[in-house]
């Protein structure tokens, strides 16, 4: 189970930073420390629980790039061409010979290297004579179009570094040593309702006052795809009895509560005063928009953050505050997002201090150079916001205006999970 300590953060003061933020979940949250075992073609998207030094070196023999023919440079005369017999031929997966003095040896890609030889010249730069002879042009650099043994890891070196979040490459490269399975921390158990008496669920009867719940179904795919394993608590009610009964049963099984809604300061925003009959929370006032109220605190040791209604803000914090914690309980190393540099195509004014993130689409400009287009309207609560855009523009605390032809950095959606 994951532990927070319940005086992580401090009650009042300004509004916390997105980097204020960002550091206090890395340096309080504590890794959950459990482990499983899993094939190899189940690692994708795990997080690696330990260091993998290579078992032997990549590649494990030196053999040749490309086609072609292996000599020793030694016996090329410099400046001018020299025609050599041919004898032998290594192809891919067949046993290295030992080549002749004075002799060429045909090779083919990813064969071993005879002994003896050192480089290879590719077929299409040499040309047989009439004798059969191989005819070597003058100018190879020696060991030219081989791969040495270890040129790509020494053995004993870290292939794979812990807390690494494993990709179709970390497989491929562990496959490379003939791994076929690999040690993971466990998927952590991340519980998530909705709270809120204006709610239906999608499928159940909607009254005229109501909405369908959104966020919880867009929260839970953003989890599933950090590779969490997600328990679906439905809506909760604005009670603040039962809102406290729930979050305690969920504090016992899960190592992360999420909720989204009920976190601001209204009279019937209920999450905050049922975590505090529940354990303890403290209200984050985060200087950033859309999303400032966001609550985080811990139940019977097990972290709780409670995100806003709105989905846009629902969305931005998630990926500024769930990400982070998700990777600080796995034990993951730090994955900071990196904003890409485009063209601004649009006019913008904000307030200092405080992060903002525009929605906007990308488009190419008539001389080559990607630019942001922002999405027309305002408002964190329009979903098709979302859709309808690539990604986030992030603003920092000190900007104040953007104008057409600004460089800003965008956020594309894809590389936020």
């Amino acid at each position: 189970m994951a532990q927070l300590s319940d005086d992580c953060f401090a009650f009042g003061g300004p509004m916390l930073s997105v980097d204020e933020a960002v550091g206090i979940i890395a340096s309080r949250v504590q890794a959950i420390g459990e482990t499983e075992s899993v094939p190899l073609v189940e690692a994708d998207g795990r997080i690696l629980a330990h260091d993998i030094p290579a078992p032997l070196p990549l590649p494990p023999f030196t053999n040749s790039a490309v086609d072609g023919y292996a000599v020793p440079h030694a016996m090329l005369p410099p400046g001018r061409e020299l025609a050599v017999p041919l004898k032998g031929r290594v192809a891919a997966g067949a046993e290295a010979e030992v080549a002749q003095p004075g002799h060429a040896v045909r090779i083919f890609t990813g064969a071993p290297m005879p002994a003896g030889t050192d480089t290879v010249y590719m077929q299409e730069d040499v040309r047989i004579d009439e004798a059969g002879r191989v005819v070597l042009p003058a100018g190879l650099k020696p060991g030219a179009n081989v791969r040495p043994a270890g040129e790509d890891i020494r053995s004993g070196d870290v292939a794979l570094k812990a807390g690494a979040r494993l990709r179709p490459q970390d497989i491929a490269l562990a496959a490379a040593y003939g791994l076929t399975r690999l040690d993971v921390v466990r998927r952590l158990r991340v519980a998530v309702f909705s709270t809120g008496d204006e709610l239906a669920a999608p499928g159940s009867p909607r009254t005229a006052a109501q909405l369908f719940d959104s966020n919880r179904f867009m929260l839970m795919a953003m989890l599933r795809r950090l590779g969490c394993e997600v328990g679906d608590l439905g809506i909760l009610r604005d009670e603040p009895t039962a809102l406290a009964d729930a979050l305690r049963q969920a504090a016992q099984r899960h190592d992360l509560i999420l909720t989204t809604g009920g976190v601001s300061t209204g009279e019937e925003d209920h999450v905050k005063a049922s975590v505090e009959r529940a354990g303890s929370l403290v209200l984050w006032r985060m200087a950033i928009k859309p999303g400032r109220p966001v609550a985080m605190g811990v139940i019977a040791g097990t972290p709780f953050i409670g995100l806003p209604g709105n989905p846009v803000a629902s969305f931005v914090t998630f990926v500024h505050v769930v990400r982070p914690t998700i990777l600080a309980l796995c034990g993951a190393q730090p994955s900071p997002l990196l904003p890409m540099p485009v063209r601004a195509a649009f006019n913008y004014r904000k307030k200092a201090g405080r992060r903002e993130y525009v929605r906007a689409s990308l488009r190419k400009a008539d001389d080559g150079a990607l630019e942001a287009v922002k999405f027309p309207r305002e408002g964190a609560g329009l979903l098709s916001s979302l859709v309808e855009t690539d990604g986030l523009i992030e603003l920092g605390e000190d900007v104040v205006e953007v104008a057409p032809g600004d460089r800003v950095g965008l956020l594309g959606y894809a590389s936020l999970l």
